[in-house]
């Protein structure tokens, strides 16, 4: 089956404007400016159940709909600010089919009449981003953005902005903050970004990931149900999957959504090198719930209702996979430690939490682990989901109540010292 999003894969140098256009690219921002309605792309969108793929799932044309029609400014922001560990797949789009993000970028903002497109780059990302200023100059003297676009009497300009390389700006509220100049630390809401003092600027924003953004041209070109036909009636479309870890050949893979991990794993990306037992994964990064490589989970289909049901998260579709010689305190330590240093600080179960899960971190690994240690790890994480601004908190109390609820045997082997009895005892940090 030719690629929907990766088509950088099938047609060589689809990064050229020419290439891209010849192969059928700008077409549906054609189609979408001359004979739809902004209502009626919102429609299609809605239709064909397109889902978020930047980590919430959240249905796309919902979003867009959310966006108040008598707002004199609205804007659409392009989240690329791929920081979740294990994540690699907007980069790829980025470089190998970037016309089709503008494109989806720009039939977005038709339908929402947005002013302006922002494409917010994470700050690694210079050297791409600046050959994506290259690319909207193209498609800017092509009459596709700017000024009065495909002489419909719409303007909309597009910029893109390179963040400085933290985490937190992949969280939507942060990351405008950011574009804003501001602090890049979430917003209190509501407001919502859609609505009026909670995007940009503080006029309605849709914001929106790279790859959910790629996806919209083919499903204005071909129709709500032909995408529909792709993938399950709850999770429709084609998703890239990132692999990384403990993999043969580890790297992009776009399969329809419903694929099971173990077609995914050892069908597609060569199983586990070296003969060894596949341990445990990483569905979304970091952020995501452990799962234990069981075969109920291997014979589950990849999709959002799916991975929930079995108690963790596809998100972007990061897997991380980890064989059998892998410690799990060990790689539990290395995801808080990682929260710890990306945390913002501004709310304090989340600030805190990290900081003292780390300290008991470093305990363990020291080999001065205690069984109260076990119980903190279980009671610290518990106090930090859903009582911050923003999901940082939740994303780091995933790991550790994944890995003690699944692998509590390795934890205790860590254990060398008695419960501490005396009341008020306090475990001594690092």
């Amino acid at each position: 089956m030719a690629h929907i999003l990766l088509r950088d894969l099938d047609v060589p140098d689809i990064w050229q404007f020419d290439t891209y256009v010849a192969n059928g690219g700008y077409a549906a921002l054609r189609k979408s400016v001359k004979e739809l309605s902004p209502d009626e792309v919102t429609k299609i969108v809605i239709d064909a159940n397109l889902r978020g793929r930047g980590g919430a799932g959240f249905p796309t044309g919902r979003k867009w709909s959310f966006i108040p029609k008598t707002a004199q400014v609205k804007y659409v922001t392009v989240n690329a600010d791929e920081s979740e560990p294990g994540t690699f797949k907007d980069r790829q789009l980025l470089e190998g089919n970037p016309h089709q993000l503008i494109e989806g970028a720009m039939i977005a903002a038709y339908a929402i009449q947005a002013t302006a497109v922002y494409i917010y780059c994470r700050g690694e990302f210079w050297d791409l981003a600046h050959a994506l200023e290259d690319r909207i100059e193209e498609a800017r003297k092509a009459n596709l953005v700017g000024e009065n676009v495909l002489g419909s009497g719409w303007s909309c300009d597009m910029f893109v902005h390179l963040g400085a390389g933290a985490y937190i700006c992949g969280e939507e509220s942060a990351l405008l903050n950011s574009l804003q100049g501001l602090l890049g630390q979430p917003r209190v809401r509501p407001p919502f970004p859609a609505q009026m003092g909670g995007g940009l600027y503080y006029w309605p924003t849709v914001v929106n990931n790279v790859e959910t953004l790629a996806n919209v041209p083919w499903i204005i070109d071909h129709g709500a149900e032909a995408y529909k036909a792709i993938g399950t009636p709850e999770s429709p479309g084609p998703k890239i999957f990132c692999l990384s870890g403990h993999v043969a050949k580890p790297g992009n893979y776009e399969l329809p959504l419903g694929k099971t991990f173990r077609e995914l794993i050892y069908d597609y990306a060569g199983g586990i090198p070296n003969g060894k037992k596949l341990k445990a994964i990483l569905p979304s990064g970091a952020s995501g719930p452990v799962l234990p490589a069981t075969d109920e989970v291997l014979n589950a289909p990849m999709t959002y209702e799916s991975v929930a049901a079995l108690g963790s998260t596809l998100g972007s579709a990061s897997f991380i996979l980890m064989d059998e010689d892998t410690d799990m305190v060990w790689a539990a330590a290395k995801m808080i430690h990682f929260f710890k240093h990306e945390s913002c600080g501004k709310c304090t179960p989340c600030r805190e939490g990290t900081y003292w899960l780390d300290q008991i971190y470093h305990r363990l690994l020291r080999g001065q682990g205690t069984a109260r240690d076990l119980e903190q790890l279980e009671r610290v994480p518990k106090q930090m989901v859903g009582v911050t601004l923003c999901a940082l908190g939740d994303f780091a109390a995933n790991p550790v109540l994944s890995t003690v609820h699944h692998f509590r045997h390795e934890y205790e082997r860590y254990i060398k010292q008695p419960a501490l009895e005396k009341a008020g005892a306090v475990a001594e940090p690092v």
